[in-house]
């Protein structure tokens, strides 16, 4: 299920079975193949825990006509072929993409997918991190059956104007025929619909068909009130119903007034959680069901977001976000990368490919408010400020509907605090440094007050402190003792709350992650254990610390 909603009524669509044949090619792997999952990594093979090399998946497959693969994610670099023939190559574990293989004969063929997880070379963006970069096909692998034409985008960006809700509509048809031909669409979204009869499309190419649609009555969708609305698009061929493409979406409004963040038009306090897409032995292939109780237990402790560091995350966690009513901030695929790191010939082409598949991927989504880009990289030098700048340009051009920012560094010297709309900072009192969490965010303030963040919404997108579960500290003073984090943790969200030029406070973090074995002298376990539960989603004392505050 690649999912949580119907998005084909029309296109056959199938899932392939869910055992696949995994062979590794490395020093380090398995003397033969095995059968595995998809989605899945193969970090969760006995013997395969910390490979890092070449695989390939195989399956074999009973199919024809013209077909579309489409890939949820694969990690972190893959190539796609039908028997013999290369379909498609894509580079990034976070992001879809599809490939087509057009007129193909009726009858057994092999889908084989060559996946690596390796380091350097063309890889900009995974690098050894403070989270573990996979291998694998981490998400679910869809077959879709095509015609001549079929729909590939359906946008809807709900907006307002005075009391009435109105949608903006766009439909995206692409040809795959030889010859010209003459279309209808149809679309709806929420009670509104509108038609386009007899549109030209050419021969191979794309059209995109743009409406705004009234639509009286709606309720818009809030965390509290999780109001959702179908949307549909129908493409018609010869007075046939040919293609479908179908989604969710929420009539809610983003804007930034002055030091506000509003929803809606009311202003809102953030109170959330980091979270890497990760859970115990299933790594970056989180099921459904863990899914679905990571958003429970986060709407539990009183969160209304929840930013998904460091990636843009699976389609279907979004999905629970969007039904349960919990707020995201999205953001693209980078994290504490230095100058030189930012430097790589590869950077700037796989970091706008990322953002642009995130935002074209998930516009729908009601959760998603805010969109952001390279958390922690270089922003003190030239160079690094102008990178950061034209990522923001590029969010701002994708999709203008909602807010945008990036998680910056707790250091002065920051040249980018004029360019986003929102400010946010991490920030680590009590745990890197002895500072008094008031304190130091007043004298943060100040500064960015004083160097072009003056009169912006602040949120302090990452603050929080280690616990290794089950160590205690009958006096609550050990550092990686449950009793000192909860401890610190109560002081930093309590200063936080009180400070009037704060908008939010996003902690790190929601659950323990595994780490890149070279961060090992300072990650126990080799895992960042900042999280307010484990691995298995086993609370620590900060757990109900947190809970208390944030529902007070």
């Amino acid at each position: 299920m690649d999912r949580i909603v119907t998005t084909h009524r029309l296109r056959k669509v199938c899932e392939p079975s869910p055992i696949w044949t995994l062979t590794t090619l490395d020093e380090g792997g398995l003397p033969a193949p095995v059968n595995t999952l998809v989605p899945g990594v193969w970090e969760s093979i006995p013997g395969l825990k910390t490979y890092r090399g070449h695989a390939v998946y195989e399956k074999k497959l009973t199919c024809g006509g013209t077909l579309r693969f489409v890939f949820g994610g694969v990690s972190f670099r893959a190539k796609v072929f039908l028997d013999d023939t290369l379909l498609a190559q894509h580079y990034g574990a976070y992001t879809a993409f599809d490939c087509l293989a057009e007129d193909v004969p009726f009858g057994q063929h092999t889908l084989r997918v060559e996946v690596d997880n390796l380091f350097g070379g063309d890889s900009a963006l995974h690098v050894p991190n403070d989270y573990y970069s996979y291998g694998g096909i981490n998400r679910p692998v869809t077959i879709e059956q095509l015609g001549s034409a079929y729909i590939t985008q359906l946008h809807v960006t709900p907006k307002r104007r005075g009391r009435m809700w109105l949608a903006d509509v766009s439909v995206t048809v692409r040809s795959l025929s030889d010859e010209e031909q003459v279309i209808d669409v149809e679309a709806k979204a929420g009670p509104g619909s509108i038609s386009w009869k007899h549109r030209t499309l050419p021969a191979k190419a794309d059209i995109t068909l743009t409406a705004t649609i009234a639509a009286p009555g709606v309720s818009p969708w809030t965390p509290d009130q999780p109001r959702l609305y179908n949307a549909e698009a129908i493409l018609w061929l010869d007075g046939e119903p040919a293609d479908d493409l179908c989604d969710r979406f929420g009539f809610r409004e983003v804007k930034v007034d002055g030091a506000q963040l509003l929803l809606n038009g009311e202003p809102i306090f953030i109170k959330g959680v980091n979270r890497h897409e990760e859970y115990a032995n299933f790594g970056c292939a989180v099921p459904v069901e863990a899914m679905m109780q990571d958003v429970q237990l986060m709407k539990d402790l009183g969160c209304n977001l929840v930013r998904t560091c460091h990636y843009p995350n699976d389609p279907r966690f979004l999905d629970l976000c969007d039904q349960l009513g919990l707020m995201v901030w999205e953001e693209g695929h980078a994290r504490g990368l230095s100058l030189e790191n930012m430097q790589h010939p590869n950077f700037m082409e796989q970091t706008m490919t990322c953002l642009t598949e995130m935002v074209a991927q998930h516009w729908n989504h009601p959760s998603i408010v805010l969109w952001g880009c390279l958390n922690e990289c270089d922003d003190v030098s030239d160079e690094g400020a102008s990178i950061y700048r034209q990522c923001f340009q590029k969010l701002h051009e994708l999709d203008a509907s909602r807010a945008m920012t990036a998680a910056l560094l707790d250091r002065t010297g920051s040249q980018v605090l004029a360019d986003p709309d929102v400010v946010s900072m991490n920030l680590y009192p009590l745990w890197y440094h002895e500072s008094d969490p008031a304190a130091h965010m007043a004298k943060i303030k100040t500064w960015v007050n004083e160097h072009g963040g003056a009169g912006k919404p602040f949120i302090i997108s990452e603050i929080g402190a280690g616990a290794i579960t089950g160590y205690h500290d009958p006096f609550g003073q050990a550092k990686w003792s449950e009793e000192r984090q909860a401890a610190i943790l109560r002081r930093q969200i309590t200063a936080a709350m009180e400070n009037p030029e704060v908008t939010g406070i996003i902690l790190w973090q929601f659950a323990d992650v595994r780490v890149d074995e070279s961060w090992f002298y300072n990650r126990p376990k080799c895992y960042n254990n900042k999280g307010l539960v484990d691995e298995y989603r086993r609370p620590k004392l900060s757990y109900a610390t947190v809970k208390e505050l944030y529902t007070k």
